[in-house]
């Protein structure tokens, strides 16, 4: 009978795991090189989990393609591992056992590092390799890319009549990692062709079938292949604690949730799946199930904070200046206070906090937002970089800075690690600037990374970076039209020393209703602006900055001709930008506190001007 029919009105039993089993065992490298070099090992493991009672075995093939395979030099082998792990299998199979040969996802948790060409050259040479040996069907696991398991799932479905099982594996319960639910992306892998469409990996069973529950039953059939639990972390080595009786419970409430193909991923054993083929050997499928569906409430919050206008929205209206001062290296806050201080009383609309900016630890922006917010009542603007924090932490960190009414942010990628004072340390990196951007944006509208509600909606304002000193602005000004789309409300620039380039990224932003900020920065002596010019990271000095500032002759001079250059480069951005961006050099906050009152004193003589001419303000 063949594999659809029986599933038509049978449940069937998968598999369990065969890389943790392997693991388990001490091996510790390329499970699937074992399909040459030692073929008796997973030869044994394929029997062990027919005599449990599996209907279905998975060829030992998931990362069986070039991509993953030239992570230990083996990408010459793919049509030999693929071939002899058909075989393995089929030998270890009986008349009744289904063979199909597995396909795993490339893309991992929050990582987009491999393009689609590439993940699709690679699917295209495993999947042939696979139906030229004469599996039962194809079963595509463990992806968490949605784009990727639909990309590749229509190359399957074009080049067989096979049945095509699609599993995805979740970042939360009911949840993939673009946000997309569960219900709504096994519908889509279903209309893409998939004959079986389900859920592996990642979660152990009751997370699966807490997802479960809001997924309705549809023209495909469901499968279910759980994580025997969470793992634990015991001398050095993961091991996953769960009892098979525990599992063989676990599955006979997937069955209630209409789930047809019931096997195991990460941590089970033959163990396991014999509890499972005990329980459910023979057993019928439901045909109808009930969908509960909560409504999520979400409701607006109430902030004090909230009361004064977005600095986004001010530099839509008038003048704005915002002022870098970046917290101290060291724990002595005494002049970085004394700066806010200065910086509040000449009335700049916002103190900016970058994070840990070059990559050098300093005192946590956060702690300082808060401290100078409650100390000053200045508006604290703070930078969220994607370099220090993973998915989890920088969502953590979003509701903390709700939660002390900070609520005007920058995301920013973040300078990467090795050019800062620990080039060891590690970059994250889980998101990009982009998708920080749009899940702090999600925040806004009550929602978490997963989908999941807040409780609450936030009222972040989000800057976004802006790099005007590159060699082809058209495609910094492509990147900004691609964050505004993310949902970016205004964009903060890194400094720009030339009369000329400020006319030029003028006329080259224009269009974007989002406001700029452009950024000014005094240069405090040539070796500084040697420095700036030819080792910082999107930083670019005109050749005639660089030689005024190498023709002063003390600091004082140096200091001197630093304020004039940033005043001219003041008055000629003066009628281009309504927001200025000041950044605070080596904490010396006595330069950006003049350059204010310079600003501050050209707006009231430009006012005045109006008002006597009867021109608007605005």
């Amino acid at each position: 009978m063949s594999f659809l029919n029986k599933l038509k009105n049978n449940i069937l039993i998968g598999d369990g795991a065969m890389g943790t089993l392997l693991y388990s065992y001490g091996v510790d490298q390329c499970f699937e090189e074992l399909n040459l070099s030692h073929p008796e090992q997973v030869l044994n493991i394929h029997r062990a989990y027919v005599e449990a009672g599996s209907d279905v075995i998975q060829t030992n093939t998931y990362g069986a393609n070039y991509s993953k395979l030239a992570r230990y030099g083996l990408e010459d082998l793919v049509k030999e591992m693929n071939t002899e792990a058909v075989k393995l299998a089929r030998q270890a199979a009986n008349k009744a056992t289904y063979v199909f040969g597995t396909i795993g996802g490339i893309r991992g948790i929050n990582t987009q590092k491999t393009s689609l060409d590439e993940i699709k050259r690679s699917f295209r040479e495993q999947l042939y390799c696979l139906l030229l040996e004469g599996v039962d069907g194809i079963l595509l696991e463990t992806y968490y890319d949605l784009e990727e398991i639909s990309s590749v799932l229509g190359i399957a479905r074009k080049q067989t009549n096979l049945p095509i099982i699609a599993q995805v594996s979740m970042h939360e319960p009911g949840v993939l990692q673009n946000g997309t639910s569960l219900p709504s992306a096994l519908k889509q892998l279903e209309e893409s062709g998939a004959d079986v469409t389900g859920v592996n990996c990642r979660l152990g069973p009751y997370h699966m079938i807490q997802a479960f529950e809001e997924v309705p039953l549809s023209t495909s059939y469901l499968s279910a292949y759980p994580n025997a639990s969470l793992p634990d972390y015991e001398e050095g080595r993961l091991v996953y604690p769960t009892a098979p009786d525990y599992f063989k419970q676990s599955a006979e409430s997937l069955r209630k949730q209409g789930v047809r193909l019931i096997g195991g991923c990460c941590g089970t054993t033959p163990e396991h799946i014999a509890a499972v083929s005990k329980a459910l050997k023979g057993t019928k499928p439901i045909t109808h199930k009930k969908i509960e569906v909560i409504a999520k409430e979400v409701t607006q919050t109430e902030n004090n904070i909230d009361r004064l206008p977005h600095l986004h929205e001010i530099a839509q209206k008038q003048r704005s200046v915002i002022v870098e001062l970046d917290p101290p290296k060291k724990l002595n806050t005494k002049k970085y206070l004394q700066g806010t201080k200065a910086l509040q009383e000449v009335g700049v609309d916002a103190i900016t906090l970058a994070d840990n900016s070059l990559a050098s630890p300093r005192i946590c922006n956060t702690a300082m937002a808060s401290t100078i917010q409650s100390q000053f009542n200045v508006r604290p603007l703070v930078h969220i970089a994607c370099r220090d924090r993973n998915i989890i932490g920088l969502q953590s960190h979003i509701m903390g800075l709700h939660t002390l009414g900070i609520n005007q942010v920058l995301a920013v990628t973040g300078d990467p690690t090795k050019i800062g004072d620990f080039p060891g340390a590690t970059s994250v990196y889980d998101v990009s600037s982009f998708d920080l951007i749009r899940l702090i944006k999600q925040f806004n509208n009550g929602l978490s990374y997963s989908g999941k509600s807040l409780g609450m909606k936030t009222s972040f304002s989000i800057a976004a970076a802006f790099n005007p000193n590159v060699r082809h602005l058209d495609r910094a000004v492509a990147r900004l039209e691609k964050k505004q789309q993310y949902g970016a409300d205004y964009f903060i620039s890194q400094p720009i020393y030339s009369e000329e380039q400020l006319i030029e990224v003028h006329e080259a932003t224009k269009h974007l209703t989002c406001p700029i900020y452009i950024g000014i920065m005094p240069l405090t002596s040539y070796r500084n602006a040697d420095f700036l010019h030819n080792e910082v990271p999107g930083i670019k000095l005109s050749d005639s900055i660089r030689k005024r500032m190498s023709t002063a002759t003390d600091a004082s001079e140096s200091q001197n001709e630093g304020l004039a250059i940033a005043k001219s480069l003041i008055d000629a951005a003066f009628d281009l930008f309504n927001g200025i961006y000041l950044i605070t050099p080596f904490l010396r906050y006595e330069l950006t506190v003049e350059l204010t009152r310079y600003i501050k004193e050209k707006t009231r003589i430009e006012e005045e001007r109006k008002i006597h001419s009867g021109l608007p303000l605005i």
